[in-house]
């Protein structure tokens, strides 16, 4: 549905930001995953059209058409939907006001209006808050209001740059429903660094590290090359061996975190790494640390 091929982009200062980028999207709900400074921004910047690559092809197809996003950016923004990280809303309009005025902005029709932003409002719960300025909407209620301005105009590409981040456990669910509900009939390009989110709603990830994506595809069987490699342990590895990572498995310590206070050592290795070390489902945050890992060995 959405094609990159060899796209790459470089600022003024030097910094790479895509490199050789080239990856099928498919359509659905999917996940762009990589740390602060991947370069996840720049690629979602450049599929949106917003600002253009040094050199590559970006086509989307929408069913019928293939549109040429870096050749005719204006072709791909009548059917695309916007979520940056930030925005910013008019300090006195109300959120009704506001998307009648962006739904207008996007040329939709008189009939259209009055058909698709009730719908929105009740879509993004946000129907009793309708009429109270947007400004003065909570962190999970402007994210909402945000995925409502996006889809005016039942668009069939829907870019979103970190839509859960800052939100509390509640405001997340209520945003990963609505996110769910609406990529049964599209695409929806989730760019976040946080593995939970995606792990939960997708089930197709690229990961990108270092201005370039570094693995791609069902999440399923990016974690199967992990399957009985994977040991959960209260004890760090005895040789902690990322210097022949990845061609030797051995004890390469993941990462580490705390259950009721105790520390737990994630560990990947062919073997048992210590005693106490148990084998453990793998989870694409595993799979997200050892590419991290294999990344930084590389660099």
């Amino acid at each position: 549905m959405l094609t990159l091929n060899n796209v790459t982009k470089t600022y003024s200062d030097g910094t790479k930001a895509l490199q050789n980028i080239t990856i099928n999207f498919p359509s659905g709900m999917v996940g762009l995953l990589g740390p602060n400074g991947a370069g996840k921004s720049s690629l979602l910047r450049t599929i949106a059209g917003l600002q253009a690559a040094d050199s590559g092809s970006v086509l989307f197809t929408n069913g019928i058409n293939v549109i040429d996003v870096l050749e005719r950016p204006d072709c791909l923004r009548k059917t695309l939907g916007y979520l940056p990280q930030e925005f910013g809303v008019y300090p006195h309009m109300s959120c009704i006001a506001l998307l009648e005025h962006m739904a207008v902005l996007k040329g939709l029709t008189l009939t259209q209006r009055e058909q698709q932003i009730p719908q929105l409002l009740e879509l993004t719960n946000l129907t009793k808050a309708a009429n109270k300025s947007v400004a003065n909407y909570s962190g999970g209620m402007k994210q909402r209001f945000g995925i409502a301005q996006a889809l005016l105009g039942d668009p069939k590409l829907i870019v979103m740059d970190e839509p859960t981040a800052g939100l509390d456990p509640v405001e997340r669910q209520r945003l990963n429903d609505v996110l769910v509900n609406i990529s049964k009939d599209r695409l929806v390009l989730l760019s976040t660094h946080i593995v939970e989110d995606v792990e939960n709603l997708c089930r197709f990830v690229a990961m990108q590290f270092n201005g370039k994506i570094v693995v791609s595809g069902n999440i399923p069987n990016l974690l199967e090359p992990l399957r009985n490699k994977v040991w959960r342990s209260s004890k760090p590895p005895r040789n902690n061996n990322h210097a022949d990572f990845p061609d030797q498995a051995s004890n390469v310590l993941l990462n580490k975190t705390y259950c009721y206070g105790d520390p737990v050592f994630r560990i990947f290795s062919d073997k048992q790494p210590n005693e106490d070390a148990s084998l453990s489902t793998p989870t694409l945050q595993d799979r997200y640390f050892l590419e991290q890992i294999k990344s930084s060995t590389e660099r």
